[in-house]
């Protein structure tokens, strides 16, 4: 999957998010919960950012007609064409644009989480979407952190944190998530927004094995 040249570390992007959340006006409440209710949190998070007098339902839902129908398989031309019509993009919390090549993919900039860049594809049953998070380089301890990501694997619902080698050699942490090729396209928005999340999320939990002076 191809990346941008000059990518820019998980940290930069947790700043700008950070910073994105204080100008709206918001404040961070820590909170502690069962890893199996991580999912349902994020949603209740969202909701409890929209003033008070909003609050009456989740504000999330994407159009019947906008669903793939008979379990289709997306093809990246036409998921382009349904996300740019999503209030993701229209409201600006997103823009998209297609990679062309061999291997096509989006490249979607999640402004809403810091302009944060993700990669989407599409290969055979399945479609991953995924974001660098830090090179390897970075961390101070790699054999450590290995293992306290195996630990906490389920800490970030519904994605994985992985090694990958980019065109010009230099291997990374990546996080991903995988779903299905025939998924709706609620369930791919919603994919986008989790692993955005998490990205933040990770980036905060692991920030001590960085080795930044």
């Amino acid at each position: 999957m191809k990346k941008t040249k000059e990518a820019k570390s998980s940290a930069f992007y947790q700043q700008q998010y950070r910073q994105r959340l204080r100008e709206q006006g918001l404040i961070k409440k820590e909170v502690w919960i069962l890893p199996e209710n991580t999912a349902e949190l994020l949603e209740i998070e969202k909701k409890f950012r929209q003033p008070a007098v909003e609050n009456k339902s989740f504000l999330y839902y994407v159009k019947e007609n906008n669903e793939m129908k008979n379990k289709e398989i997306w093809k990246i031309n036409d998921l382009f064409q349904e996300l740019n019509q999503t209030d993701l993009i229209k409201q600006g919390s997103a823009s998209i644009e297609i990679i062309d090549g061999v291997d096509a993919c989006l490249h979607i900039i999640m402004h809403d989480y810091g302009d944060l860049p993700l990669f989407l594809s599409v290969s055979n049953q399945q479609i991953i979407v995924e974001a660098l998070l830090w090179p390897v380089s970075l961390i101070k301890n790699p054999s450590s952190f290995n293992e306290e990501i195996l630990s906490a694997r389920k800490l970030f619902a519904l994605s994985t944190i992985a090694i990958e080698k980019t065109g010009d050699g230099e291997i990374n942490y990546i996080m991903y998530g995988a779903l299905s090729s025939s998924s709706t396209l609620n369930d791919i928005i919603y994919e986008l927004e989790m692993l955005s999340d998490n990205v933040i999320k990770a980036t905060e939990a692991y920030e001590h094995f960085f080795n930044i002076e």
